[in-house]
């Protein structure tokens, strides 16, 4: 190993020494190597494993490795989506002397998967359009917190199941910029059209290689992107203005945003002179609304649609027990000892990897409402999981880390798909 080895880390690790740094990437051997599945890359990437973790590996030059480890930590501040940075390896080169490229290396994002990894065969419609929407979900919050992206595409982004939709985390910061004081139209409009541009052109790749279904048109496809950002934009940010007779529209607006995830720190109202109309421009905080709500009742830590569907249980739940809403605290701990947890601890120890505890607990819930409406009759909690541990679960492939064929200069990157529809595509 180089003697002038030069590693900045906010944790460090020793395991990070017994890793070959003295060897090219693209030549480290496979007892250095944890097979996963990985995006498009310009770069040379391996995964490796680190003190009982998965960690991606990326060579690039020292002051890119720095600029990016010092981007996904301001990002990580913001509670932004994105991998958490662990290292900066700088200095490396062989045992001969030669200079080798310097070494980022972040934490690989468990239960993620590259969207090339969501489908075995080929790329479904509706598949299509929520990893469309789960970007553009990334890219208003990355926007949202003046962050400009500069390569927005599915290959950077990596994605987790979550309850029938997916959520987007950025795994390469290498072109992006943090503006204090936010970003013009003009920058979000570039990386909406390099969205549009790219994604285009990563579905016309899968069209190529035989692995689009039939009615996926890559250009409506990556379309959706600007549909779907342009419409959360204008319901984040645009003004609104109606009659003081309508107050209530204020409530409403509220609602809508807390729908669609996101959390108002303040409302700035105006009144017209006359005092006939209000206009209202409410600042938003960022998303999680339901994520926080669910961590405060119960400690679960999951995605927002996630915590979503859990809280829409946890209320049934407390109906159901006779709580009145002021009893929110006491129910919720009931839930999770009576409902959330005797669901997760029935799942056998060898198919705990397959999928994450919230999205299993998801998935129990709509495998249940698939069998009643069959029968047109209620199941018995311990048939239904019967039934989707046998008939669902055990099918899919692990998703904790998934294993897969080893690739060149491959990168990385959730959603959930609906057991009874999708869950075969996952195989």
């Amino acid at each position: 190993m180089s003697e002038s080895l030069h590693i900045t880390a906010a944790e460090f690790d020793p395991q990070l020494l017994t890793l070959p740094w003295s060897t090219r990437l693209e030549d480290w051997p496979a007892s250095a190597i944890v097979k996963l599945p990985k995006g498009i890359s310009r770069h040379v990437v391996r995964f490796s494993e680190l003190s009982g973790h998965v960690v991606a590996v990326k060579e690039t030059t020292a002051a890119m490795a720095q600029r990016e480890y010092e981007m996904l930590g301001s990002l990580h501040r913001l509670d932004v989506p994105c991998v958490r940075r662990v290292a900066v390896i700088a200095g490396r080169a062989t045992e001969d002397g030669t200079p080798l490229p310097a070494a980022l290396v972040t934490a690989h994002l468990q239960f993620s998967m590259p969207y090339r990894a969501l489908f075995t065969h080929a790329l479904r419609p509706d598949t299509a359009t929520r990893l469309v929407d789960a970007l553009a979900l990334l890219l208003v919050r990355l926007h949202n917190v003046g962050f400009y992206w500069g390569d927005v595409s599915l290959s950077n982004t990596l994605f987790r199941r979550d309850a029938g939709a997916f959520a987007a985390y950025l795994v390469d910061a290498e072109t992006g910029e943090l503006h204090e004081n936010g970003l013009t139209d003009g920058q979000r409009e570039h990386d909406l059209d390099l969205a549009r541009t790219n994604i285009a052109g990563e579905i016309m790749d899968l069209a190529a290689s035989g692995r689009l279904e039939g009615g996926v048109d890559p250009v409506a496809v990556a379309d959706g992107i600007v549909s779907a950002y342009r419409a959360l934009w204008r319901a984040l940010h645009e003004q609104q203005t109606f009659s003081v007779s309508e107050a209530w529209r204020i409530t409403e607006r509220v609602r809508h945003l807390n729908e669609l995830g996101f959390d108002i720190d303040e409302m700035a109202i105006q009144t017209t002179g006359d005092g006939t109309r209000v206009s209202i421009q409410p600042k938003v905080v960022d998303a999680g609304h339901h994520t926080r709500r669910l961590i405060r009742l119960t400690g679960l830590d999951v995605e927002e649609n996630q915590a979503r569907r859990l809280l829409n249980d946890l209320d049934e739940f407390r109906v159901r027990s006779g709580r009145s809403e002021d009893e929110e605290e006491l129910a919720a701990h009931e839930w999770l000892t009576e409902a959330f947890e005797p669901v997760v601890r029935a799942i056998p120890f060898e198919l705990r990897a397959k999928l994450e505890p919230a999205e299993v607990y998801h998935q129990v819930l709509e495998h249940r409402w698939f069998l009643e409406e069959k029968r047109e009759a209620s199941v018995p909690l311990a048939e239904v999981l019967t039934s989707y541990i046998g008939d669902v679960l055990r099918h899919r492939r692990d998703e904790a880390t998934i294993m897969g064929p080893l690739t060149e200069t491959l990168t990385a990157p959730t959603g959930t798909l609906s057991p009874e529809r999708d869950w075969r595509d996952l195989v």
